[in-house]
């Protein structure tokens, strides 16, 4: 079965039957990773498809605020307008919520 080890230099998780030679991302020798516990690991794999989701949510919402930008710009009329500019908003505060739940993840050990 595969574990998780995690560099304590960088915080990079890498899953394989033994630790790394080198850290993937910060080139850290691979006595500077430990082999997690089954709580984190747990934690670790339950939360990766609700970060992923997360991460694809802020990629929509940015997606948004361009459409919204183009909308503005092409200036229809001004209920048009306006409806771009409260989408555009609103997809901000999407966006941010999402980042913030990630963030709260990743201090849970959730990543």
């Amino acid at each position: 079965m595969k574990k998780l080890y995690k560099c304590s230099v960088c915080g990079f998780v890498y899953e394989g039957e033994q630790a790394p030679d080198t850290c993937p991302k910060c080139g850290a020798p691979k006595e500077k990773f430990s082999q997690l516990d089954e709580e984190a690991m747990n934690k670790i794999y339950a939360s990766d498809r609700t970060n992923d989701i997360h991460m694809e949510l802020v990629q929509l919402c940015m997606k948004i605020v361009e459409l919204c930008e183009e909308g503005i710009q092409i200036d229809l009329d001004p209920p048009c307008v306006s409806a771009f500019k409260k989408a555009k908003d609103e997809a901000w505060i999407i966006k941010q919520r999402s980042k913030a739940e990630l963030v709260g993840h990743i201090n849970k050990g959730k990543y």
